[in-house]
């Protein structure tokens, strides 16, 4: 076995050097285009929900009857709250069903909390001062950074565990600052980790209200809640009872959607709260909107019909996606053998793998790939503002390319690890 950097000499570094250069170049010599930036279902996926097209039949009342066409129901059909109630664990006076997008369901919490007030009038962050922080377990959603950065809302890093947030840190930096008024949270193969929040992080999470200042709120994003590739993929334990067993349950918004179970494009977003919270986000949500699209959550009631409906078509995506994160755990295995240059997950659910390569190689690594043709996340994308203290995190997203291009893309990226790594041990221009 040719020697990895830890063991090699200078002579065989500079060897390594010389032939991993020419690897990547006949790489780029193929004229490859691939992508591994963003989770979109493939097309395959997608095609899974199209009977979500003309499932109604013309049939546009509901199981009450009344009109899907007109005005009304600002927080959603009553069908549609007790379909997805029943996926997040919570009680359908508890959940609002939204448009396809429960990004903006987020935008809209965070907003109307900073100026309008999180619990009624006088509770608008912005009373209290400018100097409004969120914690962001790293490496963590890019999104939900921009959110707050977007809204002049600082972002605090805390490090994300095989089980959650450190919540060590989490409860330090709350007894310290009480402008610090929100956390990220994805507590089901987390993004883009794949961990899953254990219960002990989960009960910790529900007493956090008690130690910041008033009106902080646990944002949590499940995004992946019914997203399992495996059959034995670990749980989340339920994310409401964890805050009703504290008596916190107005310190939890809690999201979720059908963006990757039906159309990405055109699906249903939920968000479940405490009654109390629930009833003060419809008054200043109704100031936007008469009503959401009822039809379309009436289609997705008939299409899914329950649980087991849910659980059935997800087992379908788990088939199609499977051979796409084992493409690319054979191949980071199999490359990487006898390196150790960088660690990675192995996720049982989700939509993306995390790289973690040596500090100050993740920047070289994308840059390389992309001169081959191979898109990645940019690296530092997973951190706020973009940017990686460490320079190692690069998240992967296999899920829409085939797995013949997720083969070629992978062989790309571990040429270009490997380079980087053997440049920087002999002090040389990463790219």
């Amino acid at each position: 076995m040719t020697p990895a950097p830890a063991q090699a000499t200078t002579e065989q570094l500079a060897a390594l050097e010389k032939a991993l250069a020419q690897e990547l170049e006949q790489h780029r010599c193929a004229g490859l285009n691939l992508d591994l930036t963003r989770g979109k279902p493939s097309p395959e996926q997608l095609a899974l929900a199209d009977a979500l097209d003309g499932i109604l039949e013309g049939d546009y009342r509901d199981s009450a009857g009344g009109d899907l066409r007109n005005y009304g129901g600002i927080d959603g059909i009553a069908e549609a709250k007790a379909l997805f109630a029943d996926l997040l664990g919570v009680g359908t006076d508890d959940i609002l069903v939204g448009g396809n997008s429960s990004l903006a369901l987020m935008h809209l919490c965070a907003m109307f909390a900073l100026h309008l007030g999180a619990a009624g009038p006088g509770s608008a962050w912005r009373s209290e001062g400018q100097d409004i922080k969120f914690i962001a377990p790293c490496p963590g959603y890019d999104r939900h950074f921009a959110i707050c950065e977007q809204l002049g809302i600082a972002l605090l890093p805390v490090a994300m565990g095989q089980d959650g947030p450190d919540m060590d840190a989490v409860e330090s930096l709350l007894r310290a600052d009480p402008m610090i008024k929100g956390i990220w949270c994805v507590p089901r193969f987390s993004n883009p980790t794949g961990c899953v929040y254990s219960d002990a992080v989960l009960a910790r999470l529900a007493r956090l209200a008690r130690l910041a200042g008033p009106n902080f709120r646990v944002f949590c994003d499940n995004a992946y809640a019914v997203h399992a590739l495996t059959d034995d993929a670990p749980a989340l334990g339920n994310v409401m009872q964890a805050f009703r067993d504290e008596g916190t349950t107005d310190a939890l918004y809690l999201f979720g959607s059908t963006s990757k179970m039906t159309f990405a494009g055109a699906g249903v977003a939920f968000l479940a709260m405490s009654p109390r919270n629930l009833a003060h986000f419809k008054t200043q949500l109704g100031v936007s909107q008469i009503g959401p699209d009822k039809i379309n959550q009436m289609r997705h009631v008939r299409f899914l019909r329950d649980r087991d409906g849910v659980q059935h078509l997800m087992a379908r995506h788990a088939a199609i996606l499977r051979p796409r994160f084992d493409s690319v755990g054979r191949h980071l295995r199999e490359g990487l053998e006898g390196w150790d240059i960088a660690s990675w997950t192995e996720p049982r659910g989700g939509y993306f793998v995390s790289v973690d390569t040596l500090p100050g190689l993740a920047t070289a690594v994308v840059r390389l790939a992309a001169s081959a043709g191979v898109k990645l996340t940019p690296a530092g994308a997973t951190y706020p503002g973009g940017r990686d203290p460490q320079d190692r995190n690069i998240r992967i997203a296999p899920s829409f390319p085939r797995v013949d291009e997720i083969d070629r893309a992978m062989a790309v990226f571990v040429t270009c690890l490997k380079l980087a790594g053997v440049r920087q041990r002999l002090g040389l221009p990463p790219c």
